[in-house]
């Protein structure tokens, strides 16, 4: 049994399994689960009506934040539901998709609670995929890149058609989810750690999480198919993912300086952008390409931020076991 191009009809007979790896995550993913109303978001409300807690950079900071995620959450989600699940036939990978799903649903659900317990105007929130430019770019650049795999005409047989659905996967997990979440979880983590929005940031690090197994998953995925049909791994392939994964971190960047403009007590939008290069070259090299941009990570903190267990990094470091949420094993 292959990754893809099984039968999409046949009952999902998920014993036995051919990629272990894909349980691995769905258990991770369980051991994991959190809701938004299980976080306090009283102190948030007093700084947000407060007019001297936040300052106006701030508030921009945190509504750009809320106004890009409310609507990418929902695109993922899209991105699952509506045309990863579709193609991807092996059924322990379908099992993990299906968690991933409802992760997507709990996401989304963050956004909303967030804006009714802030009483925020949701039409302005809820369009800045609209009215704001930086906003803009990225969500059509996702939407450009998976268009393939929404047509209800696709299939995924033979060599094109595999590597145009690969191109449409790595434009999912490793850009969307991979490169333009990350400025965003960097901004939201580093006012938290100034002991603002504390309530929202916490909920970004429990985002940040899932994203961490949703983006390795996504990569296993990638690289399995790689390895079954390595025919369409061609050099020109390869060039041509990577000038993606630059015009993302281009997108990214844009972002970052629109969204802070102004900085936060000595973290400015250059370093932001240097983060998003460092990730843009981790996630090169999960699939089998080279570094670009041969950055150090200026956050050194944004990685306990994402540990359970404070003893790896959570998103840089590979979970294969859980035993219970805050006891883990790594590989290195």
């Amino acid at each position: 049994m292959t990754i893809i191009n099984n039968s999409k009809t046949d009952p999902n007979k998920i014993l036995p399994m051919t990629y272990l790896w894909s349980r691995e995550y769905y258990l991770s993913g369980v051991a994991n689960n959190w809701t938004p109303q299980e976080i306090s978001m009283q102190k948030d409300v007093e700084q947000w009506k407060s007019p001297v807690v936040l300052n106006e950079h701030e508030r921009l900071l945190i509504m750009r934040n809320l106004g890009f995620f409310s609507t990418a959450e929902s695109l993922t989600a899209n991105n699952i539901v509506l045309a990863v699940y579709r193609h991807v036939t092996n059924p322990e990978c379908r099992q993990y998709l299906l968690r991933q799903a409802f992760e997507e649903a709990i996401h989304t659900d963050t956004f909303i609670f967030c804006c009714d317990t802030l009483g925020l105007d949701p039409d302005e929130v809820y369009n800045m995929y609209i009215t704001v430019p930086s906003i803009k770019q990225k969500d059509d650049f996702v939407v450009e890149l998976t268009k393939s795999i929404f047509d209800p005409t696709f299939v995924t047989l033979g060599r094109e058609n595999i590597r145009r659905f690969l191109h449409d996967l790595i434009g999912y997990y490793v850009i969307m989810e991979g490169i333009f979440f990350y400025a965003g979880f960097a901004m939201m983590l580093a006012l938290k750690r100034q002991n603002k929005m504390v309530g929202v940031g916490e909920q970004f690090e429990y985002i940040m999480r899932d994203e961490s197994l949703h983006l390795a998953f996504g990569c296993d995925v990638i690289n399995t198919i790689k390895a079954e049909n390595p025919e369409i791994w061609t050099q020109e392939f390869q060039s041509e993912i990577v000038a993606l994964i630059k015009k993302a971190v281009e997108l990214e960047g844009a972002y970052a300086h629109d969204t802070c403009p102004k900085g936060l007590l000595g973290i400015n939008a250059a370093q932001f952008v240097e983060y998003v290069e460092y990730i843009a070259d981790r996630r090169l090299e999960r699939i089998g390409l080279p570094k670009v941009y041969d950055k150090e990570n200026p956050f050194p903190w944004m990685s306990q931020a994402t540990d359970l267990s404070k003893e790896k990094n959570f998103f840089e470091t590979r979970v294969t076991e859980y035993r219970v949420a805050g006891a883990l094993k790594w590989d290195e």
